[in-house]
């Protein structure tokens, strides 16, 4: 076999080459620096830097500063450029371009149309926007020899209390694009029960919700997730890992520590049920969502969930904010965990599974994937 070349000296495949399943994606976070220079000059909005590389450095200085003022004006800036149907035309095609040349096959891309209406477009409007975006994205990669299928994951904001607006609208799209629901924003203060009664009618009209919970909030949030929000999936969920507790013994016949496991309730209960959870490595530093863990890529609690049988999925938040890939958030694992070739699988098969797709679109999806891995070990 012709070893790739540029390749740690312990990989013989290509991540990038290999097809990759993103769930947890926001489009208001993965914006082309120069795509934002120019559609500011278009609307008149200032930018702290006018050249593609140094504002691409601001946006990731800013989503590691330790300063949450900071980091969310990093989102002031994306959004106010994302208010025209141009606008979201250029970005959604943009993004689903940027995904296929990752190596993503599938995608759903998260963001919440409320925060896009503000020079004049419906709610409605937005949406088709995005999608047409998207599709116009979809039929570029395919002419560039890449395929990639996409859905919209319509969000709707936790502070602004129009749930039940955000559901209908998803609903009323889902057969134009909208795959799925979420709630995203401030996740501490704002429980999914306040929406409840959007949750109920979602569920009424079957179609499927994911919930951020487990990010900013810790179990509480991932109960009233799963209990009000009727999640199938949960957004980050890594403080799941708080309600594991394990104790490390001697192990006199290995010359070693061995770690003793115990599930608690709420964690045995999304494990076994194989609720999956949208990791995102990076972002989960950066934000100080995994900080009980610690401060660094060795201490995050995501090798834990894996090798204790969780549905992990590894996904990239905001791309542009944290300055990552599918492929760099895979490698990071690689490196660190000591991850191979069948460990990638096993956590993008999670994803497949975990897809809101219809059981034989993922089944085709599942031997697309597959299919992709088999031709990297040959």
């Amino acid at each position: 076999m012709t070893e790739p070349t540029n390749l740690p000296s312990n990989r013989s495949f290509d991540v990038r080459s290999l097809p990759k399943v993103s769930l947890h994606d926001h489009l208001d976070g993965g914006l082309r620096p120069a795509t934002i220079i120019e559609l500011a000059a278009a609307v008149g909005h200032s930018l702290p830097a006018t050249d593609p590389a140094e504002l691409g450095e601001w946006f990731r200085q800013s989503a590691d500063s330790g300063s949450l003022p900071r980091y969310l004006e990093t989102f002031d800036h994306t959004i106010a450029v994302m208010q025209t149907r141009e606008g979201l035309i250029r970005v959604a095609r943009e993004f689903v371009e940027d995904l296929a040349a990752d190596g993503v096959v599938y995608a759903e891309i998260r963001w919440a149309p409320e925060q896009h209406v503000q020079a004049g477009l419906s709610l409605d409007e937005a949406v088709e926007a995005v999608q047409a975006g998207i599709e116009e994205g979809v039929a570029n990669a395919e002419a560039a020899g890449s395929f990639i299928q996409v859905g919209q994951l319509i969000t709707a904001m936790r502070h602004a209390d129009r749930a039940m607006e955000i559901a209908e609208l998803a609903v009323r799209h889902r057969d134009s694009g909208a795959v799925g629901f979420d709630i995203a924003g401030p996740e501490d203060g704002f429980p999914p029960a306040r929406f409840k009664d959007a949750f109920t009618y979602l569920a009424e009209n079957q179609f499927p919700a994911t919930v951020h919970a487990g990010e900013a909030a810790g179990i509480e949030s991932i109960v009233d997730a799963l209990v009000h929000g009727r999640a199938l999936r949960l957004g980050h969920g890594v403080r799941i890992a708080e309600d594991i507790d394990v104790e490390f013994e001697d192990d006199a016949t290995a010359d070693a520590e061995v770690g003793i496991v115990s599930m608690g309730r709420v964690a045995g209960w999304v494990r076994d049920r194989g609720i999956a959870l949208e990791v995102c490595p990076s972002s989960n530093l950066q934000t100080g969502a995994v900080a009980s863990f610690g401060e660094d890529i060795e201490t995050h609690p995501i090798d834990l969930l894996y090798q204790t049988g969780f549905a992990v999925t590894v996904n990239t938040d905001n791309r542009l904010m944290s300055n990552v890939t599918l492929t760099g958030e895979f490698e990071l694992l690689m490196d660190t965990f000591d991850y191979d070739l069948d460990d990638v699988l096993e956590l993008t098969m999670n994803a497949v599974n975990a897809a809101f797709l219809p059981l034989d679109e993922r089944a085709a999806l599942s031997a697309y994937v597959t299919e992709g891995f088999n031709r990297a070990r040959v």
